[in-house]
């Protein structure tokens, strides 16, 4: 059985995730020497840490 709470909020962070990696890969597209792959992948690790309340 799996806890309410727990669920609740890996949902939650999922999303944010998602958004966030979404909107950096949207950034970076126009920056060459970025790339939309790498600005996903620093939007959801920004994400991530929000989430765990690291930032």
């Amino acid at each position: 059985m799996t806890d309410y709470s727990t669920d609740a909020q890996k949902k939650a962070l999922g999303k944010s995730m998602a958004k966030w990696g979404a909107l950096g890969a949207v950034v970076a597209i126009p920056l060459p020497f970025i790339g939309p792959v790498i600005g996903a992948a620093a939007g959801a690790g920004y994400a991530y840490l929000k989430g765990k309340k690291r930032i």
